[in-house]
């Protein structure tokens, strides 16, 4: 069976076995689908018939083949792989349901990294939406209240109008919309199926675009060709219709959605003002925050967020994980599918949904225990494999022995038992213990298959890890600070507030200084004081004089694509000769975008404007390397970028000789890099001598009201000062 989805520049084709059995009351909140191959491919290779789809499927990207989709009810799966596996696809083809299996009357609630106001097809829905307040927009999408309201508006001015058959035509009109809505549904239906069960839905959509003509009929009919019963028997259908949609927008349900509404905004970090405002004054951080919230409110089976810490302060991360492990609390927790680059938030999750080399794998567990008991595997079938190599070798020597001298001296007993050895290495060398741990049986364990051999103890190869290696930096010739802020103050203007008040901070050669605070509590400011694009109103800021400074903003992705859409034809690789200017050979360039995960034709022939979130970041990040600077300045550098690659950028940071400044609200990022606290398998064994006979200093600030204090304890101190708010805003 096989589902397909288009736009402009790409189509999702999906094929799936499904159970030949109907299910009448599936539970809408599990799935479980045998068989699945996803492929992605250029939407015009998949237009026509059944031969251009399969020949699409053939030249397309293939993210998954024949994979098992298991999802249990209740249970919060972190979807994890690296970037490029597929994974936005996959949780695309889930939420519009194009898999076979998926029952279309599940709720599936999704977070899109797309502004509210972008889902508005028409101008005129558009401009009324921009008008309304965050609340009422949150509201809306999330219940669907406007469809609702608009329906009550149709049939109470018929009812409350002069004209007798006023409540008939709108009675009908609505109905029609109605059945128009499902006869899409069954046509996508009938698309999705195959055999025999297919047959049937493609005769129970011919049979139901019979009612939908006879609607049309109905409502195309004028006053005079109305009978009289039908008069009566349709205004009363109307009154009932009428009393039925007003229930569902009683001002005791509405206030309860409405402050369950608020209660996340509050915990997404909107104030009651900023709830009232219009969604269109806002920036796109905060839009992504009502996009969180509407999802939130809906009631879902399924409920997927795809990075949903992107925009949130510490505060807003530690609250929504609180929310979402309350949820298994309700009385119908939905299961949740995330994905995150944040290793503590994803902390919350009970099982991990892996996708690699085409496949789905799931672990019962959180990432640390899973990546332990992968290497612990590894290393057990190593040591098994090395001590079955030795005996193996061993046997191989005594079968040349025996056979040497059962010649020599004409032994059959030496030279029988020397073939019988070999004969066993021939047929039966391999796995000695099954899955299980038991002993290895050939009719057992691979019944049905004319085998002679197990199979040899098969060590996976090791998948290649994420390096990142950051230029060192040039010799400075002369000691001094490389930055240094004394008593420096901020305000925009003279009648607003000061926004940093009197801040004294120095940044010296390798030192790792970590600033934590809420959103709006002037970090981003500080940092442009700090790498001098805005000037104290007070106070001085003090640069070293043959300082070189890398600075990422956290707009610095909006920047690049805003410049890849000036430019259409703009790659990775002519972006940064143009920025070299010389200073660097093409070979030289390639290999700084292909280490930071830019290789080969991504780099030459991908236009900036098409690059995915992290690899615009990995390309920002090979403009500010190139120029070997003493002092990275990195304000959200993790917000776009898959763990792998935050894993590695931590360590390169971690080793680094230079300075580090770093603005984050990632928790692990900032322990690793910044207070040095790198797990087990991370090495730390390139500390230089260097790095070694000059102190490093390791510094976590607060930034609040302006003003900057010491975090003693560093993140776990802040860590529990948001927890603690998060409480409260939980309990409220």
């Amino acid at each position: 069976m096989t589902s397909m989805a288009s736009k402009s520049v790409a189509t999702i084709l999906c094929t799936a076995k499904q159970t030949r059995f109907h299910i009448e009351s599936p539970n809408y909140r599990e799935l479980d689908v045998e068989g699945l191959s996803i492929t992605v491919t250029s939407g015009d290779k998949a237009a026509g018939s059944a031969k251009g789809k399969a020949k699409a499927r053939s030249e397309g990207i293939e993210i998954l083949s024949n994979a098992k989709l298991r999802l249990k009810e209740g249970q919060r799966y972190a979807l994890v792989g690296r970037n490029g596996t597929g994974k936005s696809t996959l949780l695309r083809a889930i939420a519009e349901k194009l898999i076979p299996g998926i029952p279309e009357g599940a709720r599936i609630a999704i977070l899109q990294q797309s502004r509210l106001t972008d889902e508005d097809g028409d101008n005129g829905k558009a401009k009324a939406s921009a008008e309304l307040s965050v609340l009422e927009q949150v509201i809306d999408r999330a219940t669907a209240r406007d469809t609702v309201e608009q329906e009550i508006k149709v049939l109470a001015d018929s009812v409350d109008a002069s004209d007798a058959f006023g409540p008939v035509r709108a009675l009908r009109m609505l109905r029609h919309e109605r059945l128009q809505k499902r006869l899409f549904r069954l046509d996508k239906e009938a698309r999705l199926r195959s055999g025999t069960r297919g047959m049937q839905a493609r005769k129970a959509l011919v049979a139901f675009e019979k009612a939908v003509a006879e609607s049309n009929t109905l409502l195309e009919q004028s006053n005079d060709e109305i009978s009289a019963d039908s008069l009566q028997v349709e205004t009363q259908e109307a009154a009932d219709m009428l009393a039925e949609l007003q229930l569902q927008v009683e001002p005791s349900r509405i206030a309860e959605i409405e402050s369950k509404a608020k209660k996340i905004l509050t915990g997404l970090g909107f104030t009651e003002d900023r709830m009232g405002k219009p969604i269109t004054s806002m920036s796109g951080g905060w839009h992504m925050r009502a996009a969180l919230a509407t999802a939130l409110l809906q009631e879902a089976d399924i409920m997927i967020l795809d990075e949903p810490t992107n925009f949130l302060d510490l505060l807003g991360i530690i609250w929504l994980q609180r929310y979402l492990q309350a949820l298994e609390d309700t009385d119908k927790p939905p299961t949740l599918v995330l994905v995150s680059h944040d290793r503590d938030f994803i902390g919350l999750c009970t099982d991990l949904l892996i996708l690699k080399d085409k496949q789905l794998t799931y672990f019962h567990g959180d990432l640390p225990t899973f990546e332990a008991s992968q290497a612990e595997r590894k290393l057990w079938l190593r040591k098994m494999k090395d001590a079955q190599d030795k005996q193996k070798a061993h046997i191989e020597k005594t079968i040349q022995q025996n056979l040497k001298a059962g010649k020599a001296n004409d032994d059959q007993n030496k030279i029988r038992q020397a073939k019988s050895r070999q004969k066993k290495i021939d047929d039966r060398w391999g796995m000695q213990v099954n899955a299980r741990g038991g002993r290895f049986k050939l009719n057992r364990e691979l019944v049905g298959y004319f085998l002679t051999s197990r199979e040899d103890v098969d060590v996976p190869p090791e998948e290649r890890p994420v390096v990142m290696t950051l230029p060192e930096p040039p010799d400075l010739r002369f000691p001094g600070s490389l930055l240094s802020l004394e008593k420096a103050s901020y305000r925009y203007s003279a009648k607003t507030p000061l926004v940093i008040q009197g801040t004294n901070l120095t940044v010296g050669m390798g030192d790792r200084i970590g600033i934590l605070g809420l959103n709006g509590s002037g970090k981003s400011t500080l940092i442009k004081l700090l790498v001098e694009e805005s000037r104290p109103t007070a106070g001085t800021v003090t640069a070293h004089p043959r300082l070189k400074m890398g600075y990422y903003s956290q707009h610095a992705v909006e920047g690049l694509k805003a410049l890849g859409l000036a430019e259409p034809e703009l790659t990775a690789l002519t972006l940064l000769t143009r920025d070299v200017d010389g200073s660097l050979s093409e070979g030289e360039i390639r290999g700084l975008l292909g280490e930071l995960g830019l290789p080969g034709r991504i780099a030459s022939d991908v236009p900036v404007c098409k690059l995915s979130g992290g690899q615009l970041v990995r390309c920002e990040l090979a403009r500010l390397f190139w120029r070997r600077p003493h002092c990275l300045v990195l304000d959200e550098v993790t917000t776009h970028l898959d763990y792998e690659t935050v894993t590695a950028l931590r360590v390169a940071l971690n080793h680094w000789e230079g300075a580090v400044v770093l603005v984050s609200h990632d928790r692990w990022f900032m322990r690793g890099a910044v207070e040095g606290n790198l797990d087990d398998d991370e090495d730390d064994s390139e500390e230089s001598d260097g790095a070694a006979e000059r102190p490093r200093r390791r510094l976590m600030y607060r930034l609040k009201g302006g003003q900057m204090t010491v975090l003693e304890s560093g993140v776990d101190e802040f860590e529990r000062l948001m927890e603690k708010m998060a409480s409260k805003l939980l309990a409220g």
